[in-house]
């Protein structure tokens, strides 16, 4: 199978976990036989087209058009203000792609595609245009929602992207249960809808393969002692994280477990906010902030280090830093209120369980799963060993790309 991959980002320029996703699914692809030619955006700095560990993959150079934007489009994209430049860069990526994949990979050098797939609306207008000009099944895979990850005050030309795009394909894929309800109750095709959950790399993720010194210096790096207790939050700094209610339970933690300090890695617009309100808290001293987005190899020691992880989200349309935490055999304390795939990964209770299911809108609720995990810390270690079991059993990428070439040759 030959597959026309479009995502935004792709290595080495990473930003979050649609480009680890991206990178991993498409070696798997490569690794299950198929040909795969992926589409991303160029930051400037790389190759137009290269071959990545199998993977073909084009980077069209783009221009500058954002001054030019607000003489002609609607007044919503003309509230992005400076972010206008972001939507240049995924319109001229669009647009400049979806043309070098018809005229001059399809039509010029002669290449046959059975399926292609975008990613998001990052790369919907790719898709929208391919299913124009050919005849070639065109997949949507959703891994979240302009709705969901404002609050339903987001731009409406990206929530009509979105919708045009589930109108228009062949077949709707997303990440977890969760988003298939959600989609569902604002009006998505039921019938177009498939759900494949992501994967995680258990050889790489795997706790037995961290240097103990190299693991010890991360906890020296941020002052954390042997004998206290390292809560580690990893992710993108935005208001569906709740990062700041996971700070405002920390004095509860403390009043009982006062050797303990809780490490923020990551970046985004809630920085500024965050500092301020462990100042306010009075617990900057159990607070330590990485504004920064961490190398992988980096995080999987952080992972090591910790001793509990702690994500409180309130929309997580699936939320890979949980599956890698559990790879990682971390007790996982998750955000299960609102559309949140955490609750499909991390087990609350029974024999199985691997970490605790949280209100991440309630603060005293976030301290109890806290202290409830640092009380025991045999039983923590249980839910950490059951955790990478069931990362191993369900959440391979192995097991994702099998499962999504099955959905795709339906199609043709």
């Amino acid at each position: 199978m030959r597959i026309g991959f479009f995502v935004w980002e792709y290595p080495p320029k990473l930003v979050g976990g649609l480009g680890t996703y991206a990178e991993y699914i498409t070696h798997e692809f490569v690794e299950l036989g198929h040909d795969v030619s992926v589409f991303t955006l160029n930051p400037g700095d790389l190759k137009t087209r290269e071959i990545l560990k199998g993977v073909e993959v084009h980077r069209p150079m783009i221009g500058n058009a954002s001054n030019v934007f607000p003489m002609f489009v609607i007044d919503d994209l003309k509230k992005w203000g400076t972010n206008i430049r972001l939507f240049n860069d995924i319109f001229i990526y669009n647009i400049l792609s979806a043309t070098k994949f018809v005229n001059g990979l399809i039509k010029k050098e002669g290449y046959h595609f059975d399926i292609v797939c975008v990613h998001d609306w990052l790369s919907s207008i790719a898709g929208l245009m391919i299913k124009n000009e050919t005849k070639i099944p065109v997949v949507f895979h959703v891994h979240s929602t302009e709705w969901g990850r404002s609050g339903g005050q987001g731009s409406e030309v990206v929530s009509h992207l979105e919708w045009a795009t589930a109108q228009s394909a062949d077949r709707v894929i997303t990440v977890s249960y969760a988003m298939q309800e959600d989609l569902i109750k604002h009006g998505w095709p039921q019938s177009k809808i498939s759900v494949v959950w992501n994967g995680v790399d258990p050889e790489r993720y795997n706790p037995q393969k961290c240097r103990q010194r190299e693991v010890e210096l991360i906890r020296e790096k941020y002052g954390v002692p042997n004998d206290w207790n390292m809560l580690l939050f990893i992710g993108r700094l935005a208001w569906v994280k709740n990062v700041r209610n996971l700070l405002q339970a920390m004095p509860m933690v403390l009043a009982e477990y006062p050797k303990t300090k809780l490490v923020i890695l990551g970046k985004g617009e809630e920085q500024r906010d965050i500092v301020e309100t462990a100042s306010r808290l009075g617990i900057k001293d159990n607070v330590i902030y990485r504004f920064d987005f961490v190398p992988e190899d980096e995080r999987i020691l952080n992972y090591a280090a910790a001793d509990i992880c702690i994500f409180p989200s309130v929309y997580e349309p699936f939320g890979i830093v949980s599956l890698e935490a559990m790879a990682m055999q971390k007790p996982v304390i998750v955000g299960a209120r609102g559309v949140v795939g955490f609750r499909e990964q991390v087990v609350s209770s029974g024999p199985s369980q691997n970490g605790l299911h949280v209100n991440g809108q309630d603060a005293s609720d976030i301290a109890w799963g806290i202290k409830e995990t640092l009380k025991d810390s045999q039983r923590a270690k249980i839910w950490g060993q059951n955790g990478r079991k069931r990362a191993l059993d369900y959440f391979t990428w192995e097991k994702t790309a099998q499962e999504t070439i099955e959905i795709y040759k339906t199609l043709f």
